[in-house]
């Protein structure tokens, strides 16, 4: 029996750094959207100029219209000293937020710090940015059908982002993740036509994923030793994202509970069977070991290991959902979250053997 609490108790750096953080705005939602996602335009613009990585980049904007007539921002990053006529592979990135949160500028830093990085390790990549929609002015599925809609325009458009159509890894954080999750598992079970019509997906990142609805929690956490070692207990009152946020997130988006179920899997591709993801591509999993999605997260890299997907599991301990935007203070733990992502992606393009089931925490 599964008992993942060892990685709760915080680490000495998240000790040291939680007191001197602000405490979150007594604000509205529409107010808190708009404080939050300056906050990380403005983190995300000094991200760029201290790695000078705006030299490094070049950058691309794109218009693609959704399947209601909206039009969906997006952005491409790339090697500034590689022709577009050279095509790249492909990491397709979706950002965090609860689906409240999330702008297009706000993910500048890291999908250029994704490129800058890949380059390093002499395996260019194109990076594409979708900004899907966000709560609370559009509800479930809007972020969902934004994505699968920006992925099949991507295909039909890939020679102008300069990429590989058979080397596209899809990765996400948090929301975007589950984004990512639910993307995959519909492409693979062939339930949109027009998602199966576009080449595989080769692969899969799922940075602190969201896998399941707090309502539909997956089955699997019979598993653990002692129902009291969930992370949805453990972890409850976690800094960033307590329960009672999860919870807020999960409400804006709306979903009517009359006609939406555990077995809906846009929603929870953690409940997904072991049927469902016996043939899904590799992936990489970067979870927080202080989070309430935690267990969620192993559990289902635990079901694709075993059912033949080739998995790489990372845990980071001692720091809670989002620790990766305190950037230099978490000094240790940031580094190693750039290189589970950037690993990721090469991995996967790298067609993995499985291998037994291993959680890898350092």
């Amino acid at each position: 029996m599964a008992d993942f609490s060892q990685y709760t108790a915080p680490s000495a750096d998240w000790v040291a750094l939680e007191p001197t953080l602000p405490a979150m705005p007594n604000v509205g939602i529409e107010e808190l959207k708009k404080i939050v996602n300056k906050g990380r335009e403005d983190m995300s613009a000094q991200g760029i100029a201290d790695r000078g990585l705006a030299e490094k980049v070049h950058t691309k904007d794109f218009k693609i219209a959704a399947r209601d007539g909206y039009v969906i921002e997006a952005r491409s990053y790339r090697p500034a000293n590689i022709s577009y006529s050279h095509a790249l592979p492909v990491y397709i990135h979706l950002h965090g937020g609860g689906y409240l949160f999330g702008t297009l500028g706000s993910e500048d830093a890291i999908c250029s710090r994704i490129v800058a990085d890949q380059l390093e390790k002499n395996f260019p990549v194109v990076v594409f940015n979708i900004n899907y929609r966000h709560t609370p002015e559009y509800k479930y599925p809007t972020a969902w059908n934004d994505v699968e809609d920006a992925f099949v325009w991507f295909h039909e458009n890939i020679s102008e982002v300069g990429g590989r159509g058979g080397e596209v890894v899809v990765g996400g954080i948090s929301a975007g993740a589950q984004l990512t999750a639910s993307l995959t598992l519909a492409q693979y079970r062939g339930d949109n036509d027009d998602l199966a019509a576009c080449p595989r997906i080769r692969g899969q990142v799922l940075m602190i994923p969201c896998l399941v609805q707090l309502d539909y929690y997956a089955p699997r956490q019979d598993k653990l030793r002692s129902p009291e070692l969930s992370s949805l207990i453990g972890c409850a009152n976690a800094p960033i994202l307590p329960i009672d946020r999860i919870k807020l997130f999960g409400s804006l988006l709306d979903v009517n509970k009359d006609t939406n179920t555990g077995d809906d899997r846009r929603l929870n591709p953690g409940n997904a069977t072991a049927e469902e993801v016996k043939e899904l591509p590799p992936t990489t999993f970067g979870i927080a070991g202080n989070d309430p999605l935690r267990d969620e997260g192993l559990f289902y890299a635990q079901l694709l290991n075993e059912n033949g997907v080739p998995t790489d599991v990372h845990v980071f301990p001692g720091v809670p959902h989002g620790f990766r935007r305190y950037g230099d203070k978490l000094a240790a733990s940031s580094k190693r979250w750039d290189e589970v992502m950037t690993n990721g992606i090469s991995w996967a393009l790298s067609s993995p053997e499985v291998g037994s089931f291993e959680i890898k925490s350092e």
